[in-house]
């Protein structure tokens, strides 16, 4: 397999951390393979994984979810309160290692990684993908953390119901490193009868997009599925796209779904949705570019701003990568940038009328 190199100023130094002895060896033969890393120790639970964070000061972590002693969402909780270091969770792709790694990332975790089962194959594609995202994560601003471990629990009790009119206007969010926890600080603000469809577009593998849109839905007071074909676009209704696909807006104006090839090195891209939202409404689109590597809905925000459309781009300060708003500011002229916390009311005020009555 081809690896991306990682060409930094000195070695990458990576901390693997997991209960399994065969895997912890799986994952170091991965890493010996890529150019410019080293491992540098090992843990086996979270609680030694915190330990040897503040012995040996990786620039980067790789952790299991489900340890002994203390679980990975406690450990990143830990370490992002004491020596904040960029962690990729490695999990399984259950609902319930899905569901727990949603809560890693929360917690202050730049991104996640399917565990190698152990066949060659599977091996070879994680190895891959690790790779990507060691190389993300070590670009990535890390900040000291104070908030409590995220719970399981969902604490939103929701009245409204799918359903309603058919939108006229289309906000896209898109999203990658760091993405989980901004879209915690932005899906969860946004008002019931919201006047506007929201496509929400996150760099993720697959797999794990589901259990994030279950951990939105139950943050917001705005329902939150995983997009389907077919998919109407509606007001007040959050579609988040599914990880290896593209999403769309067809001219029938429903979401279609497509393994087509990659953009920008990653499927779903924001471009392509982007694309096909534009090519629908004009100038009715808002788009809001979060933290993230690379240069994906850069062209959209081009594209969007000469429609007449609104672009929005979290602010340099409040991202992990300020790779995604860079190159989308780069492109326009007009774009409004905002601290995270400031980024739904913004989309609220782009949006005709606000909220719809």
């Amino acid at each position: 397999m081809a690896l991306p190199a990682i060409v930094p100023r000195q070695q990458t130094r990576v901390l693997v951390v997991d209960d399994s002895v065969f895997m912890r060896r799986a994952i170091e033969r991965l890493l010996e393979r890529i150019p410019g890393v080293a491992v540098v120790g090992t843990a086996s639970n979270g609680f030694e994984a915190v330990q040897r964070t503040l012995e040996l000061r990786p620039d980067v972590i790789t952790m299991d979810v489900e340890m002994p002693k203390m679980d990975g969402v406690v450990a990143v909780a830990e370490i992002m309160r004491t020596v904040p270091t960029p962690i990729i969770m490695l999990s399984t792709l259950t609902a319930q290692g899905a569901a727990t790694t949603i809560r890693a990332l929360e917690a202050g975790a730049v991104d996640c990684v399917a565990k190698p089962t152990g066949m060659s194959q599977d091996l070879a594609n994680v190895g891959e993908r690790l790779a990507e995202a060691i190389l993300h994560a070590r670009g990535a601003t890390m900040h000291r953390r104070i908030s409590p471990v995220p719970s399981g629990r969902l604490p939103v009790t929701r009245t409204t119901t799918i359903g309603g009119s058919s939108a006229h206007h289309v906000v896209v969010i898109g999203s990658s490193t760091g993405g989980p926890p901004a879209l915690t600080e932005v899906i969860p603000h946004l008002p019931t009868g919201l006047n506007a469809a929201v496509l929400v577009v996150q760099h993720m593998p697959p797999g794990f997009t589901a259990a994030l849109s279950r951990r939105l839905d139950g943050l917001s007071s705005l329902p939150v599925t995983e997009a389907a074909e077919g998919d109407r676009l509606i007001n007040g209704r959050i579609l988040l796209a599914p990880g290896d696909f593209h999403m769309t807006v067809g001219a029938d104006r429903t979401i279609h779904l497509d393994r087509n090839p990659t953009q920008h090195g990653v499927r779903p891209a924001v471009d392509v949705t982007v694309n096909s939202v534009a090519a629908m409404f004009g100038r009715s689109c808002t788009l809001a570019i979060l933290t993230g590597m690379g240069r994906d809905g850069a062209e959209g925000a081009a594209r969007i701003e000469a429609l007449g459309g609104t672009v929005i781009l979290q602010d340099e300060s409040t991202c992990v990568v300020y790779g995604m708003p860079k190159a989308a500011k780069a492109r326009t002229e007009h774009a409004i940038e905002a601290k995270i916390g400031g980024i739904a009311k913004a989309i609220v005020a782009a949006v005709p009328q606000g909220v719809a009555h």
